[in-house]
């Protein structure tokens, strides 16, 4: 493996992971990282990466729908293996706009797989990262595993599910080396501040609402991005084909005991606020059309067959992460500005929607 495409580098995961294989791993080969820039797609998170690495990290921006491009980027830089994370991923933003999801998910999935399997013997692995949310909801007890049916509720999870099925159809007719994980919910450094954690992190700090959907007993199983990191390169350096892995972190967390928990490592380490401590911000909002009520996952699959274990419990995740955001006011302020996007129009013309 010496020529990594990895998809969507420049959203959350995606960074975190590029960093990861370059600054931290054994990974000694090339990473060409292609993302569509959209509205979540910072390159700023990045920006320390192409000067440290040169010729072993290059970025091209465009969107994995687009056939031909996609088509020039494989073959120019020889890839000889893909790590697809790109997606479109926000399932507020789904409910409003399903028809991005369909095509990014979907179709750009498609895409690459096709691009793969024309380039034959050269792909020698391609890893699609999904979600846990194409399982549905679970009761009070149990966990998803590999062999958990798929019951998608939005247009979100349902993307993802069809495209964990052409990937697994592309292994299945034409034997393209494929591996497939499902994670639980993603948190730590670089994270857009639309989702959970970040946004109650930056509204504490400021004393705004703390907007809990339905009674806040919805219930997630939390995944320190770091720890993710290291389970996607250990498939990619071990894993067989035609698999999927469950990738969970263990830490099973009420969305309102995340809430309270930001509340206090924010209250410790940041000034306190004259209205009292930050615990009363938290505002109740009507629930949200189709929220699951529990996630949890069983990864024993992954630890038994490839010795993967995640590093961070919620606690020491949690607390890396609140003291990340305190520690790097700018990159905040770049993304909640929009000046990362003024920034991407300065070198590569008009932000993607």
């Amino acid at each position: 493996m010496k020529n990594l495409l990895v998809t969507g580098g420049c959203g959350f995961i995606g960074a975190n992971l590029v960093r990861y294989l370059l600054t931290e791993s054994d990974f000694d080969g090339r990473i060409v990282n292609v993302d569509k820039l959209t509205y979540a797609g910072n390159p700023m998170s990045l920006s320390d990466i192409e000067a440290r690495f040169g010729s072993r990290y290059a970025f091209c921006r465009a969107d994995i729908v687009d056939r031909p491009a996609m088509a020039e980027i494989f073959d120019r830089y020889a890839i000889d293996a893909v790590c697809h994370l790109a997606a479109e991923s926000h399932v507020d933003r789904s409910i409003v706009g399903p028809g991005a999801f369909v095509q990014t998910n979907i179709v750009g999935t498609w895409t690459l797989l096709d691009l793969a399997r024309e380039r034959g013997a050269r792909i020698r692995h391609f890893h699609h990262v999904s979600t846990d949310e194409v399982f549905g909801s679970l009761g009070a007890a149990g966990f998803f595993t590999e062999e958990t049916p798929y019951c998608p509720s939005s247009p979100y999870s349902a993307s993802k599910a069809s495209s964990d099925h052409l990937v697994r159809a592309y292994h299945a007719t034409y034997r393209l080396p494929v591996t497939i994980t499902n994670c639980s919910n993603n948190y730590g450094p670089y994270q857009f501040p639309e989702k959970l954690i970040p946004l109650m992190i930056l509204n504490a700090l400021e004393g705004k609402p703390l907007p809990v959907y339905g009674d806040g007993m919805n219930v997630r199983d939390w995944l320190y991005v770091r720890d993710h990191c290291t389970a996607i390169h250990r498939l990619l350096q071990e894993g067989p084909t035609g698999e999927t892995y469950a990738i969970g972190g263990r830490c099973e967390m009420p969305n309102l005991d995340v809430v309270r928990r930001i509340c206090d490592l924010v209250d410790e380490h940041a000034a306190p606020l004259a209205s009292g401590p930050r615990r009363s911000l938290i505002t109740f909002v009507k629930d949200r059309p189709g929220h699951d009520r529990r996630y949890a996952i069983d990864c024993s699959k992954l630890t038994n067959r490839l010795g993967w274990n995640p590093q961070e419990s919620f606690d020491s995740g949690l607390r890396r992460t609140v003291a990340w955001y305190l520690a790097n006011p700018a990159w905040i302020h770049q993304v909640r500005s929009g000046q990362y996007q003024d920034w991407i129009r300065q070198h590569y013309g008009e932000t993607a929607s």
